[in-house]
């Protein structure tokens, strides 16, 4: 049922920035000024598609948390989803030359 994803997804997609804003957080190698660039890679429609289509899997985010709790859909985020977030991170680390000091 559409409707029925729709809503699913809704939900999914708060869990999801819950998720992201504290896994952001968490993770000191993430500055301050890297913050709101990395909660928006990690939570956009774009970086969804790598696994589907993005509101399908906010749905299944959203199913995850209705039937198993938050700390089951967080585990799933964790799992699925940042592993490919953070290979992404490191190849545009890479390609900005940002792994280096960078002489003067």
């Amino acid at each position: 049922m559409p409707s029925e994803e729709r809503t699913q997804a809704w939900i999914g997609d708060a869990v999801l920035a819950l998720f992201a804003r504290q896994w952001i957080l968490a993770n000191k190698e993430i500055s301050e000024n890297e913050r709101a660039q990395a909660f928006t890679n990690l939570t956009a429609n774009q970086f969804l598609a790598s696994f589907g289509e993005p509101t399908a899997v906010e749905a299944e985010i959203g199913r995850i948390y209705t039937q198993e709790g938050l700390e089951t859909a967080f585990d799933w985020i964790e799992t699925k989803l940042v592993p490919l977030y953070q290979k992404q991170r490191r190849n545009q680390r890479r390609a900005n030359g940002s792994y280096r000091k960078k002489s003067k």
